[in-house]
């Protein structure tokens, strides 16, 4: 799988904190045969984040990009409005699942907007913002991640394998 990473952040867009989420999920993707293409920071900006998103879906042929902060309730948190305005549809359950993992560490998961999507053969998932966060969000939902990536790019075999009920 090709991979791409934005983490969405004022503080790291300006130089002022140093991306630490972005290479450790660059550093777990790859552990696992992902080739990570581009690890960016941005600002928490609607547009910004919704343009990167759709030139790697739409011209770098990106098959699973990664936004990491932006998805809690403070005023610059917009990852998820920029993430809807470019998904052509929305996978409710990573967000569901994301969301459920974390609640068994932290009340404040209840506050995470995160959502996951598709734009043409793309998977976007949003991610919290700290390292930590983001990874433990990734791995909550990774089992479903190549399979849900093979579908999206066109794979038409069966989900699970049909077994006749006498058989």
């Amino acid at each position: 799988m090709k991979g791409y990473i934005l983490t969405v952040s004022d503080k790291g867009s300006r130089g002022e904190r140093l991306d630490a989420s972005g290479p450790a999920l660059a550093e777990w993707l790859e552990e696992r045969g992902v080739r990570v293409q581009k690890v960016e920071v941005v600002p928490d900006e609607e547009e910004r984040i919704a343009d990167r998103l759709r030139v790697w879906a739409d011209t770098e042929d990106a098959e699973i990009i990664l936004t990491t902060g932006g998805t809690g309730v403070s005023p610059r948190d917009v990852t998820p409005e920029a993430t809807l305005q470019v998904v052509e549809r929305v996978i409710p359950g990573f967000g569901e699942l994301m969301r459920r993992k974390s609640l068994e560490k932290t009340p404040m998961a209840t506050l995470s907007r995160a959502l996951a999507g598709i734009r043409k053969g793309s998977l976007i998932i949003n991610l919290p913002g700290s390292p930590g966060g983001a990874v433990e969000n990734l791995e909550a939902v990774w089992e479903a991640v190549p399979h849900a990536v093979a579908k999206i790019r066109g794979d038409q075999s069966d989900c699970v394998p049909f077994r006749h009920p006498t058989g």
